[in-house]
């Protein structure tokens, strides 16, 4: 059951995401050592997903992993999804993070958002942000939408990008 049905137990779904763990880990074992990167695998499950993280006494060496703006990273988070696709037969929506850039790119996006929920409170007008990618735009909707404003985004990928917004009349 790769999807939420009324039948599906909380345990029946650890399950599933810790087995996506596993395979993402095996997968994530062998590129390291093809790439002789020295690195850990981390597990959990967050929010409803697997959650993988590659670690490093020295995150530096990572950096490979990691690329321009995190490219090399969303990459290899959409093989590593792949990876488990083809070992369950179900779509993976895992995250993968190394070297802890995710979680400093989601402190960095708060503040961004945050910013820009304060400047649509003082002008009462729409703020565009730059172009972000899906986990980053996730980061600033869910940012604004606990500040109680509202956001969308807008545009073509890989353009594509946030509008924070007033609150609407009634919301």
């Amino acid at each position: 059951m790769g999807t939420d049905t009324p039948l599906e137990s909380d345990a029946d779904r650890t399950k599933q995401l810790e087995e996506e763990g596993e395979i993402a880990a095996d997968y994530l074992e062998e590129l390291l050592d093809i790439a002789d990167l020295d690195g850990d695998i981390d597990l959990d499950i967050k929010h409803d997903r697997a959650a993988v993280e590659i670690v490093a006494e020295d995150d530096a060496g990572l950096r490979p992993l990691v690329g321009k703006d995190g490219q090399v990273l969303e990459a290899l988070q959409e093989l590593t999804r792949l990876a488990v696709q083809a070992r369950t037969g179900e779509r993976s929506r895992l995250m993968l993070d190394v070297g802890g850039f995710r979680a400093a790119r989601r402190e960095e996006l708060s503040r961004l958002a945050e910013r820009a929920v304060e400047r649509v409170r003082e002008s009462g007008r729409e703020v565009e942000l730059d172009p972000l990618n899906a986990f980053e735009r996730k980061v600033v909707h869910d940012v604004v939408a606990a500040a109680g404003l509202v956001s969308d985004s807008r545009g073509v990928e890989p353009e594509r990008y946030v509008v924070v917004q007033p609150a609407r009349e009634g919301d």
